[in-house]
């Protein structure tokens, strides 16, 4: 009888130690512990369920959904003992053996509810995670010129002239950017508009003609006949096109995979003044109140009382003493952010890049690359303001002028890597 008792303690023991062993050997532990996200060049993996994510206007990192998390196959306990004791086994000894099996089973009755609990946390954090999609590596890189172009001398200048401009941002990022973690998560999608029909994705990059891009991405869309018929706030604020961070992981890889990516850039110092005279220049009521009252509080000496309540008259001096602050009084703003911290060209391998300065012909060329209509052309004109100048090269110095050489240096530094990277040449001869 000894014996069997011993024998029904040690498959006690034994399932206590093979629940807690599980219990170790939990397979989501390992996939919490892991790096989320997808490496450089891995094939995409598909996901239990589509990981989507909200489309907000401000380009913060999105919350996401995450990916189904691994379950543990539990085995089932093992069967205590059921032998019946003898006459000659004590009451003592079934008292005992009775209690003892009692609290075997409680102990594992808060186990497997202490696993349950800790697996709901777990899904909890995993769920707040940001969703990490890989790198893509572009089976397009730039659309092939079709054979009745490529005796066309202005077509076959006009593919060099891209080819040049993608070799030269490329070698850019290899030199200064660390890119051993090429991964691209939600907000490094954010400013990317969608055109499904013509599969073209669109990097946003304000004050480069981003207006007038738009207006020509509704009428691929078909939204609209002609880009004339568009209003300022039609394109702004009717949220007719779509964005990229708005589709699930599985769409955003897809297309930035098989979609023709382009952006469009301008001379980093003219944007900024271009982004000045429009945003402090004139009437604003969201520019004013929020970055010119703060603004104005900082850096202006003996302010007035109407200029510290309205925020108004915002000199480009004061401007630029907040852009080259470290403590800035308020957060920046995409309308003076980096174009490599708007469209990430290090992380995204656009395959056209415009410029500003070039922008009749450079867009032209790309609706001509992607086959649209042939009666679709850029639109010319000004999209706000249209009666002011606009800004050119010389109005831009003038701006500059007003400043000390040193705020001249620190703000081509702030702008250095745009300038490399698009192969802009130094506004002013005393920089170095």
């Amino acid at each position: 009888m000894r014996l069997t008792c011993m024998f029904s303690f040690i498959l006690l023991f034994g399932a206590a130690g093979l629940v807690v062993f599980i219990h170790l050997q939990d397979p989501e532990e390992i996939v919490h512990q892991q790096t989320p996200g997808i490496k450089y060049n891995m094939g995409f993996q598909q996901p239990k369920k589509d990981c989507i994510s909200s489309n907000n206007q401000d380009g913060r990192l999105r919350k996401n959904t995450a990916d189904g998390v691994a379950t543990v196959k539990r085995s089932g306990s093992l069967p205590l003992s059921a032998n019946v004791p003898t006459k000659l086994q004590s009451a003592d000894r079934r008292q005992s053996s009775i209690m003892f099996a009692m609290k075997e089973q409680q102990q594992k009755g808060e186990e497997i509810n202490s696993m349950r609990l800790h697996k709901r946390r777990r899904r909890f954090v995993i769920k707040k995670s940001p969703i990490l999609i890989s790198m893509n590596s572009s089976a397009l890189s730039l659309p092939t010129l079709k054979s009745e172009d490529r005796n066309n001398n202005k077509w076959k200048s006009l593919y060099q002239i891209q080819r040049e401009r993608k070799r030269i941002m490329r070698e850019t990022c290899s030199k200064y950017k660390s890119n051993n973690r090429r991964i691209i998560t939600p907000y490094h999608v954010s400013r990317i508009f969608v055109e499904d029909k013509y599969r073209v994705l669109y990097c946003e990059v304000p004050k480069a003609g981003c207006s007038n891009w738009k207006r020509v991405l509704m009428v691929l869309n078909g939204l609209a006949s002609s880009t004339k018929d568009i209003q300022h706030n039609t394109v702004h604020y009717g949220n007719y096109l779509k964005k990229l961070d708005g589709f699930d992981r599985k769409g955003i890889y897809h297309r930035l995979n098989t979609y023709t990516k382009m952006l469009f850039i301008r001379e980093p110092f003219e944007k900024l003044v271009s982004a000045f005279r429009d945003k402090f220049e004139h009437p604003n009521n969201y520019y004013h109140p929020v970055f010119g009252k703060a603004i104005i509080s900082r850096y202006r000496v003996n302010a007035t009382k109407e200029a510290l309540r309205t925020g108004s008259g915002v000199k480009f001096k004061e401007f630029i003493q907040y852009l080259l602050d470290v403590h800035r009084p308020v957060g920046m703003d995409i309308h003076w952010d980096h174009v490599n911290r708007l469209c990430s060209p290090c992380l995204i391998d656009y395959d056209f890049v415009g410029k500003f300065e070039s922008m009749e012909e450079d867009a032209n060329f790309f609706l001509h690359l992607i086959g649209a209509p042939q009666n679709l052309t850029f639109p010319k004109f000004k999209d706000r303001h249209s009666n002011d100048e606009r800004t050119t090269t010389k109005i831009t110095q003038q701006y500059f002028a007003q400043l000390s050489p040193s705020q001249r240096q620190r703000s081509y530094d702030f702008y250095y890597m745009d300038y490399l990277m698009f192969n802009y040449s130094k506004p002013f001869e005393d920089l170095y």
